[in-house]
């Protein structure tokens, strides 16, 4: 098995759909939990200061417990929660995609898994489309008969 399986439009959504079900599932639960990011994709409300923002590493672990938990929600394929961060707790909303969530850990046990790297599910679908009918269209015009039939239609 090559790791670029992991990187298909539909391993992707299988893999969305799994964090999406896992945080719903905890949610259910009432379990709070950890999530390991990727931070180049995370979007902060209103951004945080530089000085902060320099002491994150590429990957961080946000604890999603007390009030990052009772404001913790998922929506159109991202994951929210509001928390205080740096010494001042300057208060920010996290805007995570759902791929961008690299691990998801209960009580210090990673639980789930996320080898799919983040990449925007739509824009992929509608580049899906467009070669799709791209190569659609290239098929039909290889019969010159067809080729006649769109040059009538003009």
């Amino acid at each position: 098995m090559t790791i670029d399986i992991l990187q298909t439009l539909e391993y992707k959504k299988i893999m969305a759909e799994h964090l999406a079900h896992t945080i719903d599932y905890l949610f259910e639960l009432n379990q709070e939990f950890a999530l390991v990011c990727e931070v180049k994709h995370i979007g902060f409300e209103p951004n945080l200061p530089e000085d902060i923002l320099d002491t994150f590493n590429d990957v961080v672990m946000f604890i999603i417990n007390n009030y990052a938990f009772e404001s913790a929600k998922l929506e159109k394929g991202y994951f929210s929660f509001e928390s205080g961060f740096g010494d001042q707790n300057i208060g920010a909303t996290v805007h995570i995609p759902i791929l961008a969530i690299q691990q998801i850990v209960v009580n210090e046990v990673p639980i789930l898994f996320n080898l799919a790297e983040h990449t925007n599910i739509k824009s992929l679908e509608n580049q899906d489309k467009s070669i799709s009918q791209k190569n659609s269209m290239a098929a039909l015009l290889k019969n010159p008969k067809n080729q006649k039939l769109l040059k009538k239609k003009k």
